[in-house]
């Protein structure tokens, strides 16, 4: 079995921490929030083994990899632009790139914006489209009006990261297991009728496993998952989603761009990020080689975590055909 290594390199005004293992063409693994490297430790050796060399990065404002204090140095493009340079930090011209909930926009931008250095992408739980017609957090105020919904509360600066910061340990706890597809989830992540009010904090919402965790989780990989954040807080992470209405403002110069490389699309049929048949033919539009969308039952949104086997199979078989 191959063997995890890490180290830190230097990218696009960053130090980052990155695992890598294996020798072979390029791939990268890009995670999500509240995320590390560490969401991927099945992949790495799996991909490894299968003959690749994998790189996952703890990304900007994360772990041990550099947290700039400005909300605007965290856009899509400074994301992609991270992920770019770690390529040529690693001494690579080319990789696939693999996205997992907020890395999967990474993956998608990074294969739009730059094709000649990343030549397929896979993404796991969170589809693509076109740019919408208005800045997605103001549609989402008009949406929900005075009712909870946990990316407006991340908004304004210093809430979520006191509350997320109070008890690291059970904050993991909390949001692994509340958007896992566990039957005990939380409505925090879940739209819809006799949602909170929006003042509400979110972790209040949310049940506490305490130690009846679900078979991929162990209190061990909670402990690791608290050990980054202890690190680097929870600021950096939710900088991502302040930005979500200025990368919507940057994109304009993207609109209708489509995405033509090797594309593959897993998700959960649990996952608390909704996915259907409108979703999957958006995405079909602009993403125009999708070889394969799979869904996996009874999975929530930590799809590779959660299928650990099944996911790895799927992505090797994908490395192997494109």
């Amino acid at each position: 079995m191959a063997e995890i290594t890490h180290r830190k390199v230097d990218t696009n005004g960053l130090s980052m921490f990155i695992a890598e293992a294996g020798t072979g063409p390029l791939v990268v693994l890009c995670h999500g929030f509240p995320e590390s490297w560490y969401s991927w430790r099945h992949q790495l050796r799996a991909l490894a083994d299968a003959g690749y060399r994998v790189v996952a990065p703890d990304q900007r404002g994360y772990g041990e990899t550099t947290c700039p204090e400005a909300i605007d140095a965290y856009t899509i493009h400074h994301l992609v632009g991270d992920i770019v340079g770690l390529v040529a930090a690693l001494g690579e011209t080319r990789a696939v790139i693999v996205g997992h909930d907020w890395g999967s926009p990474v993956a998608w931008n990074a294969a739009m914006m730059r094709p000649d250095i990343f030549r397929a992408v896979a993404s796991l739980s969170v589809p693509t489209s076109d740019r919408g017609p208005t800045p997605p957090m103001a549609t989402a105020a008009k949406l929900f009006g005075d009712r909870f919904f946990y990316q407006l509360y991340f908004q304004a600066p210093g809430v979520a990261e006191h509350e997320l910061q109070n008890d690291i340990a059970v904050t993991m706890r909390k949001m692994l297991v509340g958007a896992s597809g566990a039957r005990e989830r939380s409505r925090a992540f879940s739209p819809g009728a006799n949602l909170p009010p929006a003042s509400s904090f979110m972790l209040q919402q949310m049940p506490d496993p305490g130690a009846n965790l679900p078979g991929w989780l162990t209190a061990e990989d909670v402990a690791y998952f608290a050990s980054r954040f202890a690190i680097s807080g929870f600021r950096g992470g939710l900088n991502w989603y302040r930005n979500i209405d200025r990368n919507w403002a940057l994109g304009g110069s993207f609109q209708g761009r489509r995405i033509e490389q090797p594309a593959l699309f897993i998700a959960g049929d649990r996952d608390v990020v909704p996915f259907n048949q409108q979703s999957e033919a958006a995405m079909r539009r602009i993403v125009t080689d999708l070889r394969d969308v799979v869904v996996l039952p009874g999975v929530g949104h930590w799809t590779q975590q959660e299928a650990a086997e099944a996911v790895n199979e799927r992505l090797v078989r994908f490395l192997r055909e494109i």
